[in-house]
């Protein structure tokens, strides 16, 4: 049962904690027990799809149960010591750690996984279209960075329509914002028809002939 009068300093340290779980490197850890460096291989992205190119499916499958986990534990975590609101407050928080590490010069992944995680407790159902949005754009396009901003963009605009609080809204439309942000270079690539589908070989963000590089993924 969320503890209603949890002191506002308490909740400001659940928000930290919640910053720090989301900087934790799931795929620095895990494909480096493989020798890989996801931020040097492959698209360079430290997420779940780049790891699964480079160190392997299981090593992808390991990152993308750690980084749902760092957006849905602590927004878990927010809620019930503190109620919805301070449970979005940390699930969001935990989102920004993963994107923009202090402890990687804010140097992270793409926000998608966390963000998934995080929505996946706190709203459900928005989520669900979210995933539906994301599911039918990669399904058409072949895009997945395509669908990852989809899917951001999607999860407030839902969240409205089912009738979340206004500043739960807002919270996640700044979310939605910086992971839309993060995907900057992919939206360039799109514009300029170089980003790679799903199952194509990728090429270098400059451009030029394939590599193998994986495609931009959601992290």
């Amino acid at each position: 049962m969320p503890v209603a009068s949890l002191a506002p300093g308490a909740s400001a340290l659940l928000v930290a904690a919640s910053y720090l779980v989301g900087t934790f490197p799931t795929a620095l850890l895990v494909a480096g027990r493989r020798g890989v460096d996801p931020t040097r291989a492959g698209s360079g992205n430290p997420g779940a799809t780049n790891v699964a190119r480079t160190a392997g499916r299981r090593a992808g499958a390991l990152v993308l149960a750690g980084d749902v986990a760092k957006g849905a534990l602590p927004a878990a975590a927010g809620w019930a010591l503190g109620g919805h609101g301070v449970g979005v407050a940390c699930g969001v928080a935990a989102v920004v750690g993963h994107v923009l590490p202090v402890t990687r010069r804010f140097r992270g992944g793409k926000g998608v996984a966390t963000g998934a995680g995080m929505a996946a407790v706190l709203h459900p159902l928005a989520a669900l279209v979210a995933a539906a949005a994301f599911g039918l754009v990669v399904a058409t396009t072949r895009y997945v960075s395509a669908g990852s901003i989809t899917a951001a963009a999607t999860l407030p605009v839902a969240t409205a329509a089912l009738g979340a609080p206004g500043r739960e809204v807002a919270a996640l439309a700044l979310c939605a914002a910086l992971v839309v942000g993060r995907h900057a270079g992919n939206v360039r690539r799109l514009r300029e028809g170089r980003e790679p589908r799903l199952g194509a070989p990728g090429r270098p963000p400059g451009g030029g002939a394939a590599t193998g590089r994986a495609p931009q993924a959601p992290g």
